[in-house]
């Protein structure tokens, strides 16, 4: 399977397909990070989000981040996929998979990615609350802006 390291998605994420190319004949040791939407941030219930981001930039820095980890962490491979648009409770939102020939890298370069994605890459996430009020939040979680419906 040929992909690029980093990608935006408006498809659902098959999280079983992404590990399949992790594997390699020197590979000792996969590690991958999964995250949900969740049906609360900061005390609030939260139905549902949309993330949208600016796939260009988003695309260039995601995949600068994969060659910093290639370069700090002694891995053999390494993916990210981010998913954007219209999310429900409990879908998969971004999943991040590296293989290393042993676990100490896999794990610190797997950490190292979702870290800076959520710090560098612009994706912004609009959660809809029960109350009816939305909120764009940048990657990082600082809110950007509220609505009321």
């Amino acid at each position: 399977m040929t992909m690029t390291a980093f990608r935006i998605s408006n498809d659902t994420i098959d999280p079983a397909a992404l590990a399949r190319a992790l594997v390699h004949a020197r590979t000792g040791a996969c590690a991958t990070f999964e995250g949900w939407v969740r049906d609360h941030n900061d005390g609030r219930a939260v139905q549902r989000l949309d993330y949208q981001a600016y796939a260009p930039l988003a695309q260039s820095e995601g995949e600068r981040i994969i060659d910093e980890a290639r370069e700090k962490f002694a891995i053999i491979e390494a993916f990210c996929v981010h998913r954007a648009g219209a999310l429900a409770i409990g879908d998969l939102a971004v999943w991040v998979g590296v293989s290393a020939a042993h676990r100490g890298a896999a794990f610190d370069a797997c950490r190292y990615i979702i870290d800076e994605v959520k710090k560098r890459v612009p994706i912004w996430k609009n959660e809809h609350y029960a109350d009816g009020e939305s909120g764009w939040l940048h990657p990082d979680n600082t809110p950007v802006a509220s609505e009321r419906k």
